[in-house]
């Protein structure tokens, strides 16, 4: 059973999860707080079958720099390697 982390995080199964698997506390909370935290787990729609407006949404919650000037095939490397 996890741990309730208030409601400053919104999945958060998925934020132990993450923090298990070394990830900062900053970017677990980031991931599963985003839109699609409940989706996430292979259920998410792939990155491929997204708009780009969506792709650039991610990388904006993501704060990857440089997200403005990427064209889709872009955001998706910087998004997988995020």
């Amino acid at each position: 059973m996890s741990k309730d982390h208030g409601p400053s995080i919104k999945n958060d199964d998925q934020y132990e999860a993450l923090r298990d698997q070394g990830m900062s506390k900053e970017k677990a909370a980031r991931i599963a707080n985003s839109p699609d935290a409940s989706k996430q787990g292979g259920k998410a729609a792939p990155y491929e079958e997204r708009t780009k407006e969506e792709l650039y949404e991610l990388a904006q919650d993501l704060d990857i720099s440089g997200r403005s000037l990427m064209d889709k095939e872009e955001l998706i490397k910087a998004l997988r390697d995020e």
